[in-house]
């Protein structure tokens, strides 16, 4: 029973300690809210400024770092002049009550606008550069290939085209050479004609002189032997005294002319066939050689003629080899020289398109990764500064 009361007054002990305490709390906190909330609320928001500023500084400072190193890699000036002038404004503005983030943000979204830009612009020239380096590098192979196509058409054309003429040269002397040669032909079988019927003629005359001379002869001695005979047979019959010696014709002196005037008319002969066949044998050689010569004459000509409308036709394509020539030449050199400028503009670069690229790939990655740190950081600072201070005394 004892015990039972003992425990029974701790418990109204307890009891009204408790409720002595709570009203002492009450109290106490009646006081100080009456009394010192100003300087509560002073005195904490103070340290939640604190706190934050220190957050804040290490933030500031990685950006700084992170902006520096991004310089230091890529060999970056305008990195580097970006991450001093962010260190500058985070250090020294917002004493003013602006906003030193809004400012550090635009700068490094600026700067990432800019680099995106460049990537884009130089992504633009990269397409622009391949395509043009591809059509200039297509056209003047088709350009070299017509110049050395035509250069190759105009050697043939001029080798032909001497060669042409060198024929027709020699055609055309073969030619002068036979009108020559039947000009010499003719003037010599002329002058032989004209022998032959000289000669002809004389024989002729001489024939008919001698066989009148015959004609004359043999009438006249051969009358004179008849009678002779007939003389002898009568004396003899009627066996009269010898008759005086009278005039008797020169028989013997008369057959030995005859003789050589028939000699002579048989040479005679002999000549005037030996003058027709050789007139004849002339003539057949003459007019042999002169139907050669007009046959060699007309496919001379007409090689000649071919040769020559080939070489005209030669000529025709030679202008037009020539001009083509000149126009490709032309648009060659303004390809090559167009080719050597965009080849200058595109390729000959210190630093190739894929490795500015991917170094602007990552210069932006870098610029992104400080912004969303500073992005992050200034989330944080607003939602401490709209939100309750954590241990801070809240008044009832």
């Amino acid at each position: 029973k004892s015990t039972c009361m003992k425990v029974g007054g701790d418990h109204e002990g307890s009891i009204h300690a408790r409720k002595d305490e709570l009203k002492v709390i009450t109290e106490a906190s009646k006081v100080l809210s009456e009394s010192t909330s100003g300087a509560v609320k002073q005195t904490y928001s103070l340290v939640q400024i604190a706190v934050t500023m220190q957050s804040h500084t290490r933030m500031n400072h990685v950006v700084v770092v992170q902006l520096k190193h991004l310089a230091y890699d890529y060999h970056s000036s305008a990195l580097a002049q970006l991450a001093s002038r962010v260190g500058a404004i985070l250090q020294y503005s917002g004493q003013d009550g602006d906003d030193p983030f809004a400012k550090v943000k635009g700068l490094i979204q600026s700067m990432i606008d800019q680099l995106s830009a460049e990537a884009q612009a130089e992504a633009t020239e990269k397409a622009y550069c391949d395509e043009q380096l591809a059509k200039t590098k297509s056209r003047k192979d088709e350009l070299d290939d017509d110049v050395a196509k035509l250069t190759v058409k105009i050697d043939q054309a001029t080798s032909r085209s001497a060669a042409l003429s060198e024929q027709v040269r020699v055609l055309e002397g073969e030619l002068a050479e036979i009108a020559k040669s039947q000009a010499q032909l003719d003037t010599i079988r002329q002058a032989s004609h004209t022998a032959y019927l000289q000669t002809r003629s004389e024989l002729d005359l001489g024939m008919r002189g001698v066989q009148q001379a015959l004609g004359l002869l043999k009438s006249y001695y051969g009358k004179s032997v008849a009678l002779l005979e007939d003389g002898t047979r009568f004396a003899a019959l009627m066996q009269q005294p010898t008759l005086p010696k009278t005039h008797a014709r020169a028989t013997g002196a008369g057959d030995g002319i005859i003789n050589i005037l028939e000699v002579c008319e048989s040479d005679f002969a002999n000549s005037m066939a030996v003058q027709e066949t050789q007139e004849q044998d002339s003539q057949t050689g003459y007019e042999k050689i002169t139907q050669e010569n007009k046959v060699s004459t007309a496919v001379k000509e007409q090689a000649v003629k071919y040769k020559t409308d080939e070489l005209s036709t030669l000529k025709k394509r030679l202008t037009e080899y020539k001009s083509g020539l000149h126009a490709a030449s032309a648009e060659h050199a303004a390809v090559v020289e167009y080719y050597s400028k965009i080849q200058e503009r595109c390729i000959a670069k210190p630093e190739a398109y894929e490795t500015r690229k991917a170094r602007r790939e990552k210069e932006i990655a870098g610029l992104k990764e400080a912004l969303s740190i500073l992005e992050n950081d200034t989330a944080f600072l607003q939602e401490k500064k709209h939100g309750k201070m954590r241990g801070a005394l809240v008044p009832q």
